[in-house]
């Protein structure tokens, strides 16, 4: 398994905006995951180590669009309606037996290939329901074709989805449905991805509980890792959940040894902060460094980043909407390129808010919304009406996040914003 440079996350500038952190984490972080080969069938949300190029074209032949009749366009007379015989079949895996003939119809279904003939074939399909259906003298079906038609009409050519020797999928990609689709139409039954990125993580305090276990008075139950264990596998991370390590440096500072030794990244939360029961920070520095992001955002505070025995630790902050809100746009983005991803920003979709707000200037806010539909139809931010830091319900309320850029101060209702949904960010 690849590592980062010695100290990669090392910045001793001041605070800083989001777009500059984005930045030096896009210029510092390199992938470092492995490649392995995995079934079309298993590789939804992993992503893609290799271009993908097709060796065939999709369509391999020209086809017909609809349920018609093929034609040759110079057998239909310009002025009048057109009466042709029809002498001959063609569907979806069972192709025309022979040639066409100038001067005849082709009784043809969607997805049958065009039929061979004089000068490639019949160049042209025509819509059953624009045709009338006659019997002929002989007692074999003739058809009757409208005026109007045009050359080539309902006809799909051969590539006309993907061209053979073409890139159809780019290295870096997180795979979707539709992607495993397109890989399967050119006959891919595997793919080239990137191994899941191994990340451990844990929770410190003497505090701290799991769920199930007793909590007396002064202790609280562990949201903030069973929330960021999550986050992790949605980016489809395998995850070593590391429990509760106790306020002791010496625990602490084995655990991170030890994690350094198989994984690819840390994450922790709390125990950041100079108290005389934070760890954290001095077992970082014992087995390599650690450097406080001074972000200008809110909720959050600094975001500790540094290197255990060269493997990248994030501390993030203890608050659990503080855990979210720094992990889906500062830590996503960091797995995502150790992961080898490409498309690393989420899409902000433009809404009306329906609320006004205060902030300070010169600090990214985010602020919890959920969307309704306004009168106009046009979708409505609506603010949750706590904000806290520590308050979880509220993330779990909201539909996602409205973000305020650093020069606004007053936010006024009516005033289109920025909108992060919690789903763009799966």
């Amino acid at each position: 398994m690849a590592q980062l440079s010695d100290d990669c996350f090392a910045f001793g500038g001041d605070l800083m905006t989001t777009e500059a952190a984005l930045a030096e984490l896009n210029k510092r972080i390199s992938p470092v995951a492995d490649t392995e080969r995995v079934a079309l069938s298993e590789a939804l949300d992993r992503i893609l180590a290799e271009d993908l190029k097709s060796a065939r074209d999709v369509p391999p032949h020209d086809n017909s669009a609809v349920d018609g009749y093929a034609i040759y366009f110079d057998d239909l007379d310009a002025e009048s309606p057109s009466v042709l015989p029809v002498r001959g079949r063609a569907a979806a895996g069972h192709p025309l037996k022979g040639r066409a003939k100038r001067g005849a119809a082709i009784r043809i279904f969607t997805g049958a290939p065009m039929p061979d003939g004089e000068n490639g074939g019949p160049d042209t399909v025509m819509m059953q329901e624009d045709c009338k259906t006659l019997d002929g003298p002989d007692g074999k079906p003739l058809i009757e074709i409208a005026l109007g038609i045009a050359r080539g009409a309902n006809r799909r050519t051969a590539g006309e989805d993907v061209k053979s020797g073409s890139v159809i999928l780019k290295a870096g990609r997180r795979l979707r449905p539709q992607d495993l689709g397109l890989a399967a139409s050119v006959g891919c039954t595997e793919l080239a991805v990137q191994a899941p990125l191994k990340v451990a993580i844990f929770s410190t305090g003497d505090e701290i509980r799991d769920p199930g276990q007793d909590a007396p008075p002064g202790c609280v139950y562990d949201a903030n890792r069973v929330t960021i264990a999550g986050l992790l596998k949605q980016l489809g991370c395998a995850v070593t959940d590391l429990g509760i390590q106790p306020d002791e440096l010496g625990a602490i500072t084995k655990t991170l040894s030890d994690a350094a030794m198989e994984h690819a990244l840390i994450v922790t939360s709390g125990g950041m902060s100079v108290g005389e029961e934070d760890h954290v920070r001095d077992a970082v520095e014992k087995l390599g460094s650690i450097h406080f992001w001074r972000l200008a955002i809110k909720p959050g505070r600094p975001i500790a980043l540094g290197q255990v025995k060269r493997v990248p630790f994030v501390g993030l902050p203890g608050n659990p909407v503080a855990v979210m809100v720094t992990f889906l746009r500062f830590v996503r983005p960091m797995v995502l390129l150790l992961s080898g991803c490409t498309e690393i920003e989420p899409r902000l979709y433009s809404v009306r808010a329906g609320f006004s707000h205060r902030k300070k200037k010169d600090r990214r806010e985010w602020v919890r919304a959920r969307l309704l539909t306004g009168p106009d139809g046009a979708p409505v931010a609506e603010k949750f009406s706590r904000q806290g830091a520590g308050i979880l319900s509220s993330m779990v309320a909201a539909d996602g996040l409205v973000e305020l850029p650093e020069a606004m101060t007053q936010l006024d209702a009516g005033t289109m914003v920025d909108f992060l949904p919690f789903n763009e960010v799966r």
